[in-house]
């Protein structure tokens, strides 16, 4: 197997456990906080897109102006 050429078995069954138990505390604190979410994030993704995109095509623009 792959995975053994650079891991032990101990550390294998540690990651896997490791990922579902920080998955299983990620999903029960937003599902804890769906409540706050709502009231202070209100449109947060289109304001995330919108200044993402912005500083996207602004480094796009300066690459271009000034070359490689």
């Amino acid at each position: 197997m792959f995975l053994n050429a650079f891991f032990s078995t101990g550390r294998i069954i540690f990651m896997i456990f490791f990922v579902l138990v920080f998955g299983a505390l990620i999903v029960w604190s937003y599902r804890k906080d769906i409540k706050n979410h709502e009231r202070y994030y209100k449109n947060a993704g289109k304001k995330v897109l919108i200044y993402g995109s912005l500083i996207i095509a602004i480094f796009v623009a300066i690459r271009i102006i000034f070359g490689n």
